[in-house]
């Protein structure tokens, strides 16, 4: 739709970090625990006397994404801020957070500035039911990674595509598992549109939990601040909530400012001069960064020739791509046998994880996966039996052979059996066969599917559509 104005969008992303224990405690990190207050003690709820402890994995966390993110590492001085404010989720009545020393500044993703990328703890999980609401202070003081981009987008796609690197790169590093529907990863959207350079009142989107909410939220907001404009309507600068149900987003409140939260130097903290930290180093941490999504995406494209569709299934998580790899290397690297494993892999395999669940290769050995390519190659299998065969791999394992003989899946190579099913199917429907000599040339897939019905799936068809042709071309 053509309007006259335009949209500036900039992201706020936080991501809960893959550490060991909490931020500044010694309580486990556990995501997936469900048993409510279970990793609580007197530091993360906040007792009198207690002091924090600043969690090194997670900062060296923050360091690589930094250093993948191309930013500048605050290898001079950096510290962490006290954030005020006031919710039943925040047992100190106060965030520890960074203000004005962030861990990272700079760097870019996906063709978006990226502003700053800090470190700061995640609050509890607030629940509400039958009117009452209760507080899960399991996730108190968990790492919380955030990232803020430059207000430099103006459409819905760039949204979506840049959160969804950004979750790739978070994987590929180890830093986050980065699921949104855990609310590991969470997105924030500031919205505003204007008909010049100038911004507009800026409204923030809170707490997205998919990609497609953030892209749906941000497009909703961006038609609705213009039709109120279009109205004479004042529009505030206020957080809103994303009401799923309707597609609409709702008020929450007035958006405060920097000051409302009376940020001021955490006492309780030594400050950071992390050049004096050997592994922390911009060169050391650079050293231990990976090949990242857009490396990869490169090197596949180049070396296997994958589809683009393809290529991004692949490197959306480590898991496929470890496995993808090993297959690949089983397979000798060659191309065409990767690229006929690919295609099992994003569509026939993909589909059984889609319908079936479970964690994704949990039961197939990649050499075994690669074991059933090259007898699918080889012509010991039709591309049905590789499907069905593959289907009870993923289901119970086991090898691509041995699930073959039992099922019966093999495909003969006797040339001597094969030509005497075509001499029954070719006596059996001579009057098609007669079609073909008068050249209605369709039917021989007819013919060669009545082979495979007599074989019972054990013949090969490239086999059997030579042998046809051989009599019915003499």
């Amino acid at each position: 739709m053509e309007t006259e104005y335009t949209p500036t969008i900039g992201l706020e992303i936080h991501a809960e970090l893959a550490t060991k224990t909490k931020m500044f405690c010694s309580c486990a990190n556990a995501p997936d625990e469900t048993r409510p207050n279970a990793h609580v003690c007197p530091i993360c709820m906040a007792h009198p006397g207690t002091l924090p402890t600043i969690n090194r994995e997670a900062v060296k966390h923050v360091l690589r994404v930094g250093v993948a993110l191309g930013g500048k590492l605050a290898t001079d001085y950096s510290e962490f801020d006290r954030k005020s404010y006031f919710y039943p989720d925040i047992p100190k009545g106060y965030q520890i957070s960074q203000y004005e020393y962030p861990l990272v500044s700079g760097g870019e993703l996906a063709g978006v500035e990226i502003t700053r990328v800090h470190l700061e703890e995640d609050t509890a999980r607030s629940s509400h039911t039958n009117g009452e609401s209760l507080v899960d202070f399991n996730r108190a003081g968990v790492p919380l990674m955030e990232l803020v981009t430059e207000p430099v987008i103006h459409d819905v796609a760039t949204v979506g595509r840049f959160a969804r690197e950004l979750q790739r790169v978070l994987r590929a590093l180890g830093a986050s598992k980065a699921n949104l529907e855990k609310g590991e990863m969470r997105v924030e959207a500031n919205i505003s549109v204007s008909k010049d350079d100038t911004l507009g009142t800026k409204v923030e989107v809170k707490n997205l939990n998919s990609f497609r909410s953030a892209e749906r939220a941000v497009s909703f907001e961006i038609a609705r601040q213009i039709e109120a404009l279009k109205k004479g309507e004042k529009l505030f600068q206020e957080t809103r909530g994303w009401e799923e149900s309707t597609q609409k987003t709702f008020q929450q409140r007035l958006k405060e400012g920097s000051a409302d939260y009376r940020y001021f130097p955490e006492p309780d903290l030594p400050k950071l001069v992390l050049k004096e930290i050997k592994d922390f180093t911009q060169e050391a941490v650079a050293l231990t960064i990976p090949e990242l999504p857009a490396q990869r995406r490169e090197r596949y494209k180049q070396a296997y020739q994958l589809s683009d569709d393809a290529i991004e299934y692949i490197i959306d998580t480590a898991d496929r791509s470890a496995f993808f790899e090993n297959v690949a290397k089983s397979l000798d690297g060659d191309v065409g046998l990767i690229s006929t494993a690919t295609n099992y892999l994003v569509s026939d395999l993909a589909g059984w994880y889609a319908k079936n669940g479970g964690k994704e290769y949990e039961n197939i050995q990649p050499a075994s996966f690669a074991k059933l390519i090259r007898m699918l190659d080889s012509g010991n299998l039709s591309s049905r039996g590789a499907k069905d065969i593959l289907a009870l791999m993923a289901e119970k394992g086991s090898n691509p052979e041995d699930i073959a003989k039992e099922h019966g899946l093999l495909q003969t190579q006797d040339r001597e059996a094969l030509a005497q099913i075509v001499s029954a199917v070719l006596e059996e429907h001579a009057g098609v066969a007669e079609e073909f000599r008068s050249g209605k040339e369709s039917v021989l897939q007819f013919l060669i599917g009545q082979c495979m019905k007599v074989s019972k799936g054990s013949g090969n068809p490239a086999v059997f559509k030579e042998l046809l042709l051989g009599i019915l071309t003499h």
